[in-house]
């Protein structure tokens, strides 16, 4: 395959997952009250909305300084990705590897997005309150309007994937409990993705990196 529609495919991945991540984040953010919870499959799945003040699935991130020290290294990361990116196109790498990369950047940008923009764009959202060292979150359902309720780099991540499997009653100590308790979105779900994809098929993409360099590069 050449250069040119690995490119193609490189764009179209992250376009596409920025577009479905972005989708589904403002209409859970203009749809639902914080805590919402709307089953998707029983026992299986549901949208749980929630907000992320710090890394992905739910970590946290201390205080407002963390915040955007956060933000600032997820840019810094998208940009190094993004060259890495076109340095793996010019060497005509692996399909699967440039799927994998381009998943990485969509992801990380994704939630660069909700962090950069969020707080500026919507007129309600969860905030940083230094005197209790914790995030307060709102009432009622956020709509876009000005001003919002923080600064660009400190808005809140919106996550709102959640599996509700749960252990078997007769499995020791974790009997009953969620398996997966954490809330994600699409942008978590293609960096993790990503990184499994890339274990799967790890022999493939670096048995046939080379073979790829030698083929001839359109220009």
């Amino acid at each position: 395959m050449t250069m040119n529609k690995k490119a193609i495919i490189a764009i179209a991945v992250i376009l596409g997952i920025l577009i479905a991540d972005q989708i589904l984040k403002i209409y859970i953010k203009t749809n639902f009250e914080l805590g919402q919870s709307v089953t998707l499959i029983k026992g299986f799945g549901e949208l749980h909305f929630v907000e992320n003040y710090g890394m992905a699935f739910g970590m946290a991130f201390s205080g407002t300084t963390g915040k955007i020290l956060l933000s600032i290294f997820r840019l810094i990361a998208i940009g190094g990705l993004t060259y890495y990116l076109v340095r793996l196109l010019k060497k005509n790498e692996n399909t699967i590897f440039i799927v994998c990369i381009s998943m990485v950047i969509a992801g990380a940008t994704g939630n660069l997005i909700d962090s950069a923009f969020y707080g500026v764009l919507f007129d309600t959202g969860s905030v940083y309150d230094p005197t209790i060292s914790d995030v307060v979150g709102y009432s009622g359902v956020s709509q876009f309007g000005s001003p919002g309720y923080a600064k660009p780099l400190v808005g809140c991540v919106v996550d709102m994937l959640h599996f509700t499997t749960r252990w078997p009653e007769w499995v020791p100590k974790v009997g009953g409990r969620e398996i997966f308790r954490a809330v994600f979105n699409i942008a978590d779900s293609s960096i993790t993705i990503s990184v499994f994809l890339m274990i799967i098929f790890y022999k493939r993409i670096f048995a046939q990196a080379k073979k790829e360099q030698t083929e001839p590069i359109e220009k």
